[in-house]
């Protein structure tokens, strides 16, 4: 095919479709989907509101449609995409194999080059995507919010009501605010933890962008609990953003600075397994074959890296105890994230981590598979939405009649105790390998060890 003719394609094509060429939802990908709509009942969205086009299935037809050049990015369309959560719970449910989460990103990403949205929902979202994956930024912003916090002005505003006469999103933004420790804030993990006693894995810890800066605890746990299962923890210093929260909403662009450094980082480091304890971090490192695919510097790199990718249940699943365990009497209700479950596909491996604490009992969320309504910055661009989920999930757990909340996600972790201050309930919430830590440690009391 000559140039010429190349060129008089992709005119038409940018003539006929709502899309640009560069990388449109794969016509081949569109065309596993044979609408069997099974999707349909896996979908949050879809359930909550049952439209169709809030479905996996109404989306890829609406794909198709710009492809077609029948509809064009109108804040109506442009409105169906960024209902979608991304929890890719419709990945399991498909029996055709529908790549839905290739389909999803590449459709976001030509709505932020095309897609017409107000200005309010503009420059929110440039605030959001500009402060989220930054820890430099995040800290400066989270001794302010200290103050906030610890001066009992807080109170004072939800006491008032002053909260009701913000937008929905700062509402938002205030009920997920986590407590910031300044004691905490600024300190930092050793760039290597050696084993204790044999050494069965070189392993690498992604810090995470918020985690660092407003769950550090996890982070420290999770190093207590990997040395003492034998594993030699390197975490280099000038790590930064994986660029997760940006792949996931289509900013590939800026998604992919931040990953080249992640990977320069990593590549120098000398690890068998590249450890991640935030779902959504995983999910977008196992996919950086696909984000590289057009970079001929970076594609090996990229699936080498995404190769040695493990969230820490897995790797911990993998490895046959050795540092004992001291019984915890509790009833756990195990939350899956989303982009653990159903993008990684890891569900059994931590039940069987939990299942090595003695007298821990699991006890199973009804519909386990829907979303809490976190989904990285879900909860902040779409907060109605996210607090029906979050509440329907919440009722669920409290089904369970459980002790304490269990999660592999601080976001998810988040979103179900921020739904939890409004029931004027109580209970504890936990990442996985903080309630490991806790075992191994012998602290058997949980208001100690949250302390």
């Amino acid at each position: 095919m000559n140039p010429s003719h190349d060129t008089r394609l992709a005119s038409e094509f940018v003539t006929r479709s709502a899309f640009d060429t560069n990388h449109p939802p794969s016509k081949e990908l569109l065309d596993d989907c044979v609408h069997c709509g099974f999707c349909l009942p896996a979908c949050p969205t879809y359930l909550l509101w049952g439209k169709e086009m809030d479905s996996p299935r109404g989306r890829i037809h609406l794909m198709r449609l710009g492809i077609q050049g029948d509809v064009q990015m109108n804040e109506s369309f442009v409105g169906h995409f960024d209902s979608c959560l991304g929890c890719m719970a419709c990945l399991p449910a498909c029996p055709s194999g529908v790549q839905y989460e290739k389909l999803i990103e590449a459709t976001r990403s030509q709505i932020e080059r095309h897609g017409h949205r107000s200005f309010p929902e503009r420059f929110f979202r440039r605030f959001l995507f500009e402060l989220f994956p930054y820890p430099t930024r995040l800290r400066l912003l989270a001794t302010p919010l200290w103050v906030y916090q610890k001066s009992g002005l807080q109170r004072l505003i939800q006491n008032m009501g002053l909260l009701d006469l913000l937008p929905s999103k700062l509402q938002a933004m205030e009920s997920l605010l986590p407590n910031v420790s300044l004691s905490t804030l600024y300190k930092k993990l050793p760039e290597h933890v050696p084993a204790k006693g044999q050494t069965r894995r070189r392993v690498g810890l992604l810090l995470g962008c918020v985690q660092r800066v407003f769950f550090p605890g996890v982070n420290a746990a999770t190093v207590r609990v990997l040395t003492a299962e034998g594993c030699e923890v390197t975490i280099p210093k000038e790590q930064g953003c994986c660029g997760a929260l940006l792949t996931h909403a289509g900013q590939e662009d800026q998604a992919r600075v931040l990953a080249r450094r992640l990977i320069d980082t990593f590549e120098c480091a000398d690890i068998d397994t590249l450890v991640i304890n935030a779902a959504g971090c995983g999910s977008a490192i196992k996919e950086y074959g696909h984000l590289f695919r057009d970079d001929p510097h970076y594609a090996d790199k990229a699936r080498r890296l995404a190769g040695k990718c493990k969230d820490v249940s897995e790797l911990l699943a993998e490895l046959e105890p050795v540092a004992p365990r001291h019984p915890l009497p509790l009833r756990v209700a195990y939350h899956d994230a989303c982009h653990l479950q159903h993008a990684q596909r890891v569900t059994e491996q931590p039940r069987l981590v939990l299942r090595t604490i003695p007298q821990l009992e699991i006890r199973e969320i009804p519909e386990r598979e829907t979303c809490c309504g976190s989904a990285g910055l879900y909860n902040l661009m779409e907060p109605n939405t996210a607090k029906e989920l979050a509440d329907r999930k919440l009722k669920n757990i409290l089904t369970t009649e459980s002790d304490v909340l269990v999660s592999g996600n601080p976001g998810c972790l988040l979103q179900i105790t921020s739904s939890l201050k409004g029931t004027g309930r109580s209970m504890p919430a936990f990442h996985l390998v903080e309630l490991l830590d806790a075992s191994i440690a012998g602290k058997t009391d949980l208001k100690i060890f949250s302390d």
